[in-house]
């Protein structure tokens, strides 16, 4: 193995706190009906724009809901490169040990500009060698695995992720899905598990 491919939210960081202050000031400043929690934004990490659009605005209309789009990318990335996230615990120390051995990437279900937020407030932009989103280049996660590992000459690599949507990825890239379970959904399958971001350097070192 070569590299270690993460998804973002719920495997690297947890920003619930801010995606939900952003998506519910971007409804309101768009004039959409609704207000969203933390548990409504929860069940929607790792899915893709349309999917997202299907369980929570179903009654927006198309003109409705790109205005809203527009705007909560706008306030979330905002947000997010003033105060960040909620970084999970030693994460800055397993990605030191761990680029010493393997190249590392990320690949998020996204919008453009959010992986940069990340990289702009926790500056951990130097661990990774690429990154890539939907946002960018309008593939599936696992398409989207699959490019980066083209375009990096990635012969063997690894997925790390925290949904059921992480795992088909990572499955239809062909590569190994190590389940991270303390992040947001749950996974039956999966080729290894960490309880906690940590373990990666038990299971890898």
């Amino acid at each position: 193995m070569d590299s270690i491919i993460f998804d973002l939210d719920g495997t690297l960081w947890n920003s619930l706190d801010v995606v939900v202050k952003a998506w519910n000031e971007a409804l309101e400043e768009s004039g959409a009906e609704g207000n969203l929690t933390k548990e409504d934004i929860r069940g929607v990490m790792g899915l893709q724009a349309h999917e997202t659009r299907e369980k929570l605005f179903p009654h927006l209309s198309d003109e409705q809901h790109r205005t809203y789009t527009e705007k909560a990318s706008e306030l979330e990335s905002t947000y997010l490169r003033k105060q960040g996230g909620q970084l999970y615990a030693n994460l800055e120390h397993v990605l030191e040990r761990l680029s010493q051995k393997y190249r590392l990437y990320i690949v998020s279900n996204c919008q453009e500009g959010y992986i940069e937020s990340f990289y702009a407030y926790h500056g951990l932009e130097r661990y990774f060698q690429d990154f890539e989103n939907p946002g960018r280049t309008g593939l599936s996660k696992g398409e989207n695995i699959q490019l980066v590992m083209e375009r990096n000459d990635v012969k063997k690599a690894v997925y790390v992720g925290d949904t059921a949507g992480d795992h088909k990825a990572a499955k239809a890239a062909g590569t190994p899905f190590v389940y991270a379970a303390y992040g947001f959904g749950e996974v039956d399958e999966h080729d290894y598990v960490i309880e906690r971001f940590e373990d990666l350097l038990e299971l890898f070192e």
